[in-house]
């Protein structure tokens, strides 16, 4: 008995010199892709406060480190944490205070969701996004006048699934004190017979919505812990935000701080004169979770309400090549300030001719080969003769995959088969300087990463759908779509010293899936479950 307790004693004491360092959390037994430069891969991680202290084999990191919490992954994969490049995630936690019109067969069927929303209501304003007139039997944009007799005195305001296009009634363009006369740069305000329809294309939306009633900060303090844990729940970590006011910005900061908004966000500040004001003069602004480091600007419109700028004009609307949204002197100006200020400068481009002039004002102000990484947000329909400028001038091109797949039923309407050349190019333009962040721009598209890695490597529908997928040469592979997700959009927003890889000294942002993407039947890749998400050590969603 006595040899038996010395042994005992013996066998403690040596455990407990052996791991010799209590971490806060290892997650082991795991299929870890670290997605650093080699690609390697490992089984567990230690992690003390909020980053990874070590990364290896099982043996190496169970018999060192002693885990206040202790994760078996039970040998399921894992990533770093989902980045979407490009997506409007305060806009998306709004859109749970709105009527949600996407999927709607007829703009009856949108009409009739507003009345039921607001149905034993008492509002000041009915917003409301994603109508398609796409999906509709006669694919005719809608006008006002239902809404004017159903809500004579409420302002309404309808956006479509892209937010180049919305309708307004009679109320809300008397709120904003628009007549036939209206005008404003970039945007049209569409008549009929010389009368207003309540159609707006593009700025003329923000010029109504601006003098429309606003949500008030408890209101939108919801609208982003809604889209947090939405976020969480699909395995984002990170998002870049491509259009931050300067009041939304500082609650971000505020929520933050305070330690309840956990969501790290890259900010892509809109050029208002207070963003300009606080962020031109004095760059950059960056914490552990907030990182405003570019200046978002647009250059055209979308195809689907045909303001994409197109060189040559719509094949289904010979009088209409689309418009820009600002002037050319103008965005040759700030990008020229921008060049000067140190920060990225970041431009909406779907139609070929608003990239092919972004392109060119880009390059005058960068000149050459450069590590300002400066994007082009979309980069939709480039002319081939236009392809080599991103890699002349070290430009990023930020795609949405889902785009694509979205568009492809009608795209080659709008552009005819010989523009459809330069469409939805991910792998060409991957090819110009070996980087493609990848993004879904939500709440336009669906949230879902699993979709844009889906889409991105399939190029199919949620249906399988066409068979050989679309444009199937302008797929990516699993390894660049991983990529693409993850380690990519960390570079393209000069962060990849912190995130984007599983790497000792980073952020301990990680994600556990019950299916390999890496791995799994392509049948498959859209039932894959996420069962933890995790930010800086600690588990936000899952078990």
């Amino acid at each position: 008995m006595k040899n038996l307790i010395l042994i005992l004693i013996s066998s403690l004491f040596m455990t407990s010199c052996y791991k010799s360092e209590t971490v806060d959390l290892i997650i082991h037994n795991a299929t870890i892709y670290t997605m650093d430069e080699s690609n390697s891969m490992a089984e567990a991680m230690a992690i003390k406060d909020g980053k990874i202290i070590a990364i290896g084999p099982e043996n190496q990191i169970m018999n060192k480190y002693f885990g206040e919490k202790t994760i078996d992954a039970g040998t399921r994969p894992v990533y770093p944490g989902f980045n979407d490049a490009h997506c409007h995630f305060f806009w998306y936690g709004r859109s749970f205070q709105e009527v949600d019109l996407s999927g709607a067969k007829s703009w009856d069927e949108a009409v009739q969701r507003v009345v039921d929303f607001a149905k034993g209501k008492s509002l000041k304003f009915i917003g409301g996004n994603g109508w398609d007139q796409n999906l509709w039997a006669e694919q005719a944009f809608p006008s006002k006048h239902k809404l004017d007799s159903l809500f004579p005195n409420t302002p309404v305001l309808l956006k479509r699934v892209d937010s180049h296009a919305a309708v307004a009634n009679q109320a809300a363009l008397d709120m904003a004190e628009v007549n036939e006369t209206t005008f404003t740069e970039g945007g049209i305000f569409k008549k009929e017979n010389g009368k207003l329809t309540g159609l707006l294309v593009d700025m003329a939306i923000t010029y109504v919505e601006q003098k429309l009633p606003r949500y008030s900060d408890e209101e939108d303090q919801k609208s982003l812990l809604t889209a947090q844990e939405k976020c969480f729940e699909k395995g984002l970590t990170t998002v870049a935000d491509a259009m931050l006011e300067n009041k939304m910005i500082h609650l971000i900061d505020d929520l933050q701080k305070a330690g309840k908004l956990k969501m790290r966000i890259y900010g892509m500040a809109t050029p208002s004169e207070e963003n300009l004001a606080e962020y031109l003069l004095d760059s950059a602004y960056k914490t552990d979770r907030l990182h405003i480091g570019a200046i978002k600007f647009f250059a055209d419109g979308a195809l689907g309400s045909r303001g994409a700028k197109l060189i040559e004009p719509y094949s289904d609307d010979s009088t209409n090549s689309g418009l820009f949204l600002n002037d050319s002197a103008y965005l040759q100006d700030m990008a020229h300030k921008i060049y000067e200020s140190g920060l990225q400068m970041n431009t909406h481009c779907i139609g070929d001719d608003a990239n092919r002039l972004m392109l060119n004002i880009y390059g005058n102000a960068l000149k050459q080969v450069n590590d300002r990484r400066w994007r082009i947000e979309h980069a939709q329909i480039v002319h081939p003769d236009d392809m080599e400028l991103f890699r002349k001038y070290t430009i990023i091109p930020s795609v949405q995959p889902t785009h694509a797949i979205s568009d492809m039923g009608w795209v080659e309407d709008r552009l005819g088969a010989e523009r459809l050349k330069g469409a939805y190019a991910f792998k060409t333009l991957l090819s110009q300087n070996g980087l493609l962040p990848l993004g879904t721009d939500f709440p336009i598209e669906k949230i879902d990463p699993l979709l844009t890695f889906y889409t991105a490597v399939v190029r199919k529908n949620t249906e399988g759908k066409p068979v050989q997928g679309f444009l199937p040469d302008e797929g990516l592979s699993r390894l660049e779509t991983l990529k693409g997700m993850t380690i990519w959009p960390a570079i393209a927003s000069f962060e990849e010293n912190e995130k984007g890889s599983l790497e000792v000294g980073k952020y301990a942002d990680f994600i556990l899936l019950d299916k390999d993407l890496m791995t799994v039947k392509e049948s498959e890749i859209l039932s894959t479950k996420v069962v933890y998400t995790v930010v800086g050590g600690e588990v936000v969603w899952g078990e």
